[in-house]
């Protein structure tokens, strides 16, 4: 197997991870951006160019992947408005509809509180803060796979921390 691949492989679990944080822990969603990312990579469409590293590098494709399939979802959504509303008209009782978040990363109430309030974040900061926390990256690293400037890397890394401590702190007077 060729060393991109082994290294890939290897990556497997943090890459997961990070097609989590980039579809909003829409596991479905994040299982598809993850397989559309190796397809990229297999096929050439997404190419090493050895100017960072290969995780930084596999990670801006996941974020780019997730952009683009949700960037689809949505017109699709939008295009679809219609036939929705006719069908919920025409349905009686209730509809419920929900999208599973991964267990397996956030057990337990203190996790659970964490993730409600990286939800309430902007996408940019929780996406800094994952990739700096739960992945490993330096802010540079981080600013490179986010295809932001270091600076701006650091001020969503500095406000989301901020942020996320506000948050926190609040849930727990509010308890």
């Amino acid at each position: 197997m060729p060393p991109l691949l082994e290294e890939l492989k290897a990556l497997h679990n943090d890459s997961f991870g990070w097609s989590l944080a980039c579809c909003a822990w829409h596991r479905d969603l994040a299982e598809d951006v993850l397989q559309e990312a190796y397809l990229r990579v297999l096929d050439g469409r997404a190419d090493f160019n050895e100017k960072s590293t290969i995780k930084t590098w596999f990670f801006a494709v996941i974020r780019r992947v997730a952009a683009d399939m949700q960037r689809t979802h949505k017109r699709r959504s939008i295009l679809n408005l219609r036939v929705v509303a006719d069908t919920l008209a025409s349905v009686q009782g209730s509809v419920g509809h929900t999208n599973p978040m991964i267990d397996t990363l956030y057990e337990g109430e203190t996790s659970q509180q964490l993730q409600r309030a990286l939800l309430q974040l902007p996408q940019r900061q929780r996406e800094v803060l994952h990739l700096v926390f739960y992945s490993g990256f330096t802010v540079e690293e981080a600013a490179a796979t986010a295809q932001i400037t270091v600076g701006s890397a650091r001020t969503h890394y500095h406000r989301g921390k901020e942020r996320l401590l506000q948050l926190l702190t609040e849930n727990d007077e509010n308890e």
